[in-house]
């Protein structure tokens, strides 16, 4: 099916756009899609489009909309980098935590949604999807390479839903130090499943980057799906 955009009423008030994504039963569980620095763009429909191939209606909101409403960048320029760090720089992630909540409890009223909704991210997304078992009351959620976390290792303790999280062993953006800070933090977390991956660098799953590895890419994304499919189905 097609993807469209609808409208997601924003907690504090306003509303904001995301993309939905339709698996062509219609119905399923939900996965609300946490973008990277580059709004929702080409990359975030296509996987929203592959989690729709595999039953799930998938939702990606627009989290910058805050700052600017529609954004949408690649990794192609620098002058789309250099807007992607200030729109990193500025976002407030609280609010945007309330937003990916608000996206929640839009993906479980989506018609034909069972109830059951998961939550997936990159890079900032991937710190946004470590708040999302954090703060939100989705079900499960996974994080790629998320930025950050060992900033936010306090908040571990109130994970409610499993949780898995994807490393890059060579994350110019989360250095060695940092990876430790987060196995560490994470290690006796029951809720918590982490992987590494050896030689990778940050966005080493994005279709088309830079640093993209197929392999491991296609590691993590099977990792990723066996884990929808053990707690959303």
């Amino acid at each position: 099916m097609p993807g469209k955009m609808i409208t997601i009423k924003a907690k504090d008030g306003g509303s904001f756009q995301g993309f939905l994504a339709m698996p062509d039963a219609g119905k399923g569980p939900s996965i609300v899609v946490l973008q990277e620095i580059f709004g929702v763009n080409y990359v975030m429909r296509e996987i929203c489009h592959t989690l729709a191939a595999q039953g799930y209606i998938a939702l990606c909101p627009d989290l910058f909309w805050r700052m600017e409403p529609n954004c949408e960048l690649s990794d192609r320029t620098e002058g789309e980098w250099g807007r992607a760090f200030k729109f990193y720089q500025g976002f407030d992630v609280t609010k945007g935590v309330d937003d990916i909540a608000a996206s929640v409890e839009a993906a479980r009223k989506v018609t034909g949604a069972t109830g059951k909704v998961g939550a997936v991210g990159y890079c900032l997304g991937g710190k946004l999807a470590y708040l999302t078992a954090t703060r939100t009351n989705a079900d499960c959620s996974v994080g790629y390479y998320g930025v950050g976390i060992e900033e936010l290792l306090g908040e571990a303790k109130t994970i409610k839903s499993p949780h898995m999280q994807h490393i890059a062993e060579q994350d110019k953006f989360v250095p060695p130090e940092a990876q430790a800070k987060i196995k560490d933090g994470l290690k006796g977390n029951k809720l918590v499943t982490l992987h590494s991956y050896a030689g990778c660098d940050h966005a080493f799953a994005r279709w088309g980057g830079e640093h993209y590895d197929a392999k491991a890419a296609k590691t993590a994304n099977d990792r990723t799906y066996e884990f929808f499919k053990r707690h959303l189905n």
